[in-house]
């Protein structure tokens, strides 16, 4: 064992664990985090990331004397707060010290005892610390004033989308609170950039203070299994699948990962049909839903979960046999953590079966799949220009300050772009638009964001997603879930039945102004659906996996017949759309012309974009091809792509996409135009596509 932990800690690690040493990196991460410096904790699931951190801190925290609460855990999901507090409570009542929980699900009475006893550790999110910074029953200089250190489990799962930049913003305020620099530890499964991704989390310390990825192990990191233990099979429907699913495997615990709540919703029901015992997890079922059917699978056997994404991070669901895919994760980093929920029984491997539904959606397994054996994870990257997060930044620091001088509020956030002077057009905005009212020099919110915002305390303003509308669903007085509207508002003949929970409901009354759905139990005939805020399409990288997968590369797995066979199907009906030394434009026996970049959505948008009068104006594009106009002759085209060459464009946005933008109502249209079109282009891979030979091919 480390001699530089606490020897309090030194000796429940050997006598109440029972551990005769810490893991690789485990052992690594002591000296950085005991000596204050900011880290990022590499390893996969279970790979005692939040031990690294905390057993360090602890030691730290008792000789140092930290009193009040001096370190914040934070993580992506109230339940995963929840799983963890137990524990990091066992590990604090070693030195005598506390950790609590405070998030939406806490009880007032609780969130008083929080706030009056001030544990050591405080688990939250961080829309959870926006509330208690803008609460008038929060004393937040008080609370925070002994604040020393920020962990932030997941990492990853905040720096890839805005609750990322909210998460930078909301550490900078925090500093100031405490009026010294916050160590920051970031937790995270493997990623593509290390190095970039911590000084992402420094913020404003990024380059001025010391900071060390810890990530000993490189193979442990990237976490493969022997490729048998990787099944890649092709069953052609969702009905299959849980034919499968039923048929294999009996005896043994299955977490089933769906790509969306409506299929988790029909395969548990399907599942159920066959006798399969089984438990649903997705974001529109009930908290008390979710926790009773992960409770339940944890303490069964021979069961299946099915689940959407909200399983993949670290929650605890006990020890699984095995992890089921239904077609294909969007990225490799998710299915790293996916497998990373299995082998972690004593003797067991970690393993993954994927039941793919289409043709299409095989290939795409198969070229995750290439990807992965390579040892290649994506990159996190922080979406570009979150102007919308800096106007619910102001308003929030307003809130939180009651009145704010304006020359102060470029300090703030100690200069971490985009909060600092760029930010001074938005500024201008929220006044003339009367959500910020000035006087002698001072801001303080206006009568528009009081009434934009201001229902529930601010509530809406903690929050950076807009989701869209849901319909609660309610069994007596226990809710069930939330289900998308159009299910009430559409033609039915006979009853209206739902499927929440992979059962059916009959709808017995509509509360259309509270939202509120009323059910009883059904037999059979329920319907699922959530539209949800849009799909972001395929990223350049994997879209080229996909276009090496139909030249002929096969990932290292276990293919099965079916698979084989039908993967032999795609790449025969696909062959005139890839080539090997380019692209192609292919002119189809109707005549259409479409462009098969294999470039991803992002970048065939930027693409689209820059063509301009060479595209199509009706179909334009997707995740693999942009259509041209019919009329486009060879020539043309070598004159439109040199001009691309040129000069890229941003993708048009359509001013209803501006819906899924939250704050976006407090800027310009023009900066949130802008800040939609930044994100929705990809220029490196674009301008890769236009350097690359073009053939035309026209099909007989």
């Amino acid at each position: 064992m480390p001699p530089d932990l606490d020897p309090v800690v030194l000796h429940h690690l050997v006598n109440t664990l029972g551990w005769r040493d810490l893991r690789p990196m485990q052992r690594a991460a002591v000296a950085p985090v005991r000596g204050g410096l900011d880290a990022l904790l590499l390893a996969p699931t279970a790979g005692g990331k939040t031990e690294a951190a905390l057993f360090p801190l602890l030691s730290r925290m008792a000789e140092q004397r930290w009193t009040g609460t001096s370190v914040l855990y934070l993580a992506p999901l109230k339940a995963l707060l929840n799983n963890l507090q137990p524990r990091i409570q066992r590990y604090a009542g070693w030195l005598g010290r506390r950790a609590a929980v405070w998030h939406g699900d806490v009880s007032t009475s609780r969130r008083r005892a929080v706030l009056f006893e001030r544990p050591d550790i405080l688990l939250t999110t961080p829309e959870s610390l926006e509330s208690m910074l803008v609460s008038t029953k929060v004393d937040h200089r008080l609370f925070f004033a002994d604040l020393h250190a920020v962990v932030v489990d997941e990492v990853h799962a905040f720096a890839g989308d805005d609750r990322g930049w909210h998460l930078l913003a909301v550490l900078e305020r925090l500093t100031r609170v405490a009026d010294r620099p916050l160590q920051r530890i970031g937790l995270s499964a493997t990623v593509g950039n290390p190095g970039e991704l911590l000084s992402w989390l420094q913020g404003s310390g990024a380059g001025s203070r010391s900071a060390q990825v810890v990530a000993p192990n490189p193979v442990e990191v990237v976490d493969r299994p022997p490729p048998g233990d990787i099944e890649l099979d092709y069953v052609g429907s969702l009905a299959n699948a849980a034919t499968v699913i039923a048929g294999l495997h009996g005896g043994e615990k299955r977490l089933v990962f769906c790509e969306s709540r409506q299929t988790v919703e029909e395969l548990g029901q399907l599942l159920r049909e066959k006798g399969v015992t089984t438990f649903l997890s997705h974001a529109s079922l009930s908290a008390d839903e979710r926790r009773r059917a992960e409770q339940a699978f944890s303490e069964a056997r021979d069961c299946v979960i099915v689940s959407t994404s909200t399983l993949e991070l670290g929650i605890d669901v006990g020890d699984l046999d095995r992890v089921i895919q239904i077609d294909a994760p969007a990225t490799v980093a998710s299915f790293l953590q996916r497998l990373g929920r299995t082998g972690r029984r004593p003797g067991s491997r970690r393993n993954c079966l994927f039941l793919t539904l289409s043709g299409e959606a095989l290939v795409e397994a198969a070229a995750l799949l290439l990807f992965w054996s390579r040892g290649w994870v994506e990159s996190v990257t922080a979406p570009p220009e979150p102007r919308h997060i800096v106007a619910q930044q102001v308003l929030a620091l307003c809130l939180q300050e009651h009145r704010m001088g304006d020359q102060l509020l470029a300090q703030a956030w100690n200069g971490l772009h985009p909060f600092e002077e760029s930010a001074r057009p938005i500024v201008r905005h929220l006044i003339e638009d009367g959500y910020l009212d000035q006087d002698g020099g001072m801001l303080f919110i206006g009568p528009a964001a009081e009434e934009r915002f201001g229902r529930r305390h601010f509530m809406e303003m903690t929050a950076v997603f807009a989701g869209p509308p849901e319909f609660t669903v309610l069994l007596g007085r226990n809710e069930l879930g939330r289900i998308d509207p159009s299910l009430l508002t559409e033609k039915v003949r006979g009853e209206r039945r739902l499927l929440l929970g992979g059962r059916s409901w009959r709808v017995t009354y509509i509360d259309w102004r509270r939202r509120r759905c009323f059910v009883e139990p059904a037999e059979g005939g329920g319907r699922a659906r959530w539209l949800g805020t849009g799909w972001a399409g395929l990223s350049f990288d994997l879209v080229r996996a996909v276009r090496e997968v139909l030249l002929g590369a096969d990932p290292p797995v276990n293919l099965t017949r079916r698979a084989m066979s039908r993967l032999g199907q795609e790449r025969d009906e696909k062959l005139h759309l890839v080539h090997p030394g380019g692209n192609v434009i292919v002119r189809e026996k109707n005549g259409d012309l479409r462009w098969w970049t294999w470039a991803g959505f992002r970048a065939n948008a930027t693409l689209t974009a820059t063509l301009g009068q060479a595209v199509d104006p009706v179909e334009r594009f997707d995740d693999c091809s942009i259509r041209l106009r019919e009329d486009l002759t060879p020539d043309a085209w070598l004159l439109a792509a040199a001009e691309a060459n040129e000069r890229l464009c941003l993708p048009e946005i359509d001013e209803k996409a501006l819906n899924g933008l939250k704050f976006s109502a407090a800027l310009p249209k023009r900066l949130a135009m802008a800040t939609l079109a930044a994100r929705s282009a990809d220029l490196e891979g674009a301008a890769a596509i236009l350097r690359q030979p073009t053939r035309f091919v026209s099909i007989s």
